[in-house]
């Protein structure tokens, strides 16, 4: 690793703005997110979940364990065993840690009698699921053994295949570029040479469909020769790190296969049983790989409505310290993450730590903008808001910002 991307790389840059920690005491490839980190997921988490609710996807929780039978049925413990957790025993019952969050909302769909005007169903969620990796293969927040997926399942009829990945993929690339990545490669991954489920018909089938919605949303892309899942072909959106390298970020996986297991149907229109198709995505791939990925992107300089803190108000002496606290509770009724500094050291000894903790907004308050009424304002991302603004000002300026946070509805159905 040379200089520069040592200095870039997200390891470096979490430590540094204290993001999260790993503890031996907990175990390797186990984070644990700091407030600082846990504001930049949690500002993800909240745009993600209203982009899916207006977007047409309903919400769904489920466990972090099942019974290792229903992931006999699903096929993991035949085809994934070597990434799962050996299985525990609880009452004489064998479960199993989740590596993966499909079977759950199978389940919920199998739960009642579905017709075929209530397709497509999407199925969205959070999920924490567990993936064994040798411990010289995890990196930082880039590769786990615990993390957490966007994940969704679209459950829909064969005539709407084609629509149904246009759209999630329009929504993908919608997703990646609210939060400012617009350079990434396009994968389509194939069938697996060893283990896989289907016939060679339907994998054929399955990635002419992938291979048409890539060329339909004007995508280069490459063939990755057997990397598809046990279960179906997939697109992979990979983004491209300062350093030129590609890291997995979202995953649209075609299953023509978990359908047949779990025996789901629908009633068509001729009054008929019919097997739906289910499509796997996730866009982010992982929160913790999305947030390495972002802190690399943006070298720890955050938009301001992802960053921890968004403005930092520092005093230049001891007789603004009330004008000062008064800016601070303004700022945070208007839901505005503001800190303080107030601590007794030099002026530029603040402004600097503020400057290392990547803080977008600096607001210096001396004798004169008590006088008249003004904040001095540094930016880190924009020089040109580097001067004296009134408070209205400057709480249009981070409206303005706080409103790249809101999704907007991309679809009209």
């Amino acid at each position: 690793m040379n200089k520069i991307e040592d200095i870039r790389d997200h390891r470096n840059i979490a430590k540094e703005l204290d993001l999260y920690s790993s503890y031996d005491e907990i175990g390797q490839g186990l984070i644990c997110y700091h407030p600082n980190g846990a504001i930049i997921r949690y500002e993800m988490e909240r745009f993600s979940q209203k982009a899916h609710l207006m977007n047409g996807y309903d919400w769904v929780y489920s466990p972090h364990i099942g019974l290792a039978e229903l992931w006999r049925k699903s096929g993991h413990l035949d085809f994934f065993r070597e990434n799962m957790y050996d299985p525990f025993k609880i009452d004489n019952e064998e479960y199993c840690l989740k590596p993966m969050n499909s079977p759950f909302h199978i389940m919920i769909f199998n739960k009642k009698q579905r017709s075929y005007n209530e397709l497509p169903v999407r199925y969205a969620e959070f999920g924490s699921v567990y993936r064994y990796e040798y411990s010289g293969a995890l990196q930082g927040l880039k590769r786990l053994r615990g993390f957490v997926q966007d994940d969704a399942h679209i459950i829909c009829g064969k005539d709407q295949i084609g629509d149904e990945l246009d759209r999630v993929l329009k929504f993908c690339m919608y997703v990646l570029k609210a939060f400012g990545i617009e350079k990434f490669r396009a994968y389509i991954a194939s069938k697996p040479q060893e283990k896989a489920i289907g016939s060679d018909e339907d994998w054929r089938m399955a990635e002419d469909e992938l291979r048409r919605a890539v060329q339909d949303a004007g995508l280069e892309y490459e063939i990755d020769e057997g990397g598809g899942a046990f279960y179906g072909p997939k697109i992979d959106l990979k983004i491209i790190d300062y350093a030129g390298n590609e890291w997995q970020c979202s995953t649209i996986q075609f299953d023509f296969n978990l359908p047949g297991r779990f025996d789901m149907k629908f009633r068509g229109s001729d009054r008929e049983f019919h097997r739906p198709y289910m499509i796997h995505r996730a866009l982010f791939g992982s929160f913790e790989r999305f947030i390495a990925s972002l802190l690399e992107f943006y070298n720890g300089s955050l938009p301001l409505w992802l960053s921890p803190v968004q403005i930092c108000v520092i005093n230049i002496g001891e007789s603004q310290r009330d004008h000062c606290k008064n800016l601070v509770r303004k700022l945070k009724a208007e839901d505005i993450r503001v800190g303080f500094s107030d601590k007794n050291e030099s002026l530029s000894s603040r402004i600097r730590d503020a400057e290392l903790r990547k803080v977008p907004l600096i607001v210096v308050i001396g004798d004169k903008e008590v006088k008249n009424d003004v904040l001095s304002v540094r930016s880190r991302r924009d020089p040109k808001l580097n001067s004296s603004l009134s408070y209205e000002k400057l709480l249009e300026i981070i409206r303005q910002e706080q409103g790249k946070s809101k999704p907007e509805i991309i679809f009209e159905d």
